[in-house]
C-alpha cells in the first residue's frame, strides 16, 4: 500500500466519528445558547414578573368595569351613575358644572347630627 492510500483510507474512516462530535455540539450548543436553553430561563423569570404585574393590572381595571356593569344592572339602576353616563354621553353637563368621580369602595360622611333647636 501506499502512503497515499494508507492516508485516504485513514480520512474515511474518521469521517463519521467526525461528523457525529459536530452534531453532539451542535445539539449542546443549542441546550445551552438556543431560545429554551439554560440562558433563556433568567429571561423568563424576568417575564414571567412583568406578566404577573400586568394580569394584576387588568385585573384590577376587570374589576372595576364588573362593578360599572353590576351598578347599570337592568333590575337596578344606581340613579348616580346613570345620571353621570348620561350627561357625559349626550354632553348635557353645563359648563359650570364639574363631575368629579369618586372612589367607590370611599364611602360617604355620615351627615353631622342636628341640634335640639335647629332643623
Amino acid at each position: 500500500m501506499t502512503q497515499r492510500h494508507k492516508f485516504r483510507k485513514s480520512i474515511s474512516r474518521a469521517v463519521g466519528p467526525t461528523v457525529a462530535l459536530i452534531a453532539v455540539l451542535a445539539m449542546i450548543g443549542y441546550i445551552i445558547f438556543g431560545p429554551t436553553g439554560l440562558y433563556a430561563w433568567g429571561d423568563y423569570g424576568q417575564s414571567v414578573e412583568k406578566k404577573h404585574v400586568i394580569l394584576s393590572e387588568l385585573t384590577k381595571k376587570q374589576n372595576e368595569l364588573q362593578n360599572r356593569v353590576n351598578l347599570l344592572g337592568r333590575q337596578r339602576v344606581d340613579p348616580d351613575l346613570a345620571d353621570e353616563y348620561v350627561r357625559e354621553k349626550l354632553g348635557v353637563m353645563h359648563p359650570d358644572e364639574i363631575a368629579i368621580p369618586m372612589d367607590p369602595a370611599e364611602k360617604p360622611a355620615a351627615p353631622a347630627p342636628k341640634a335640639d333647636g335647629q332643623r
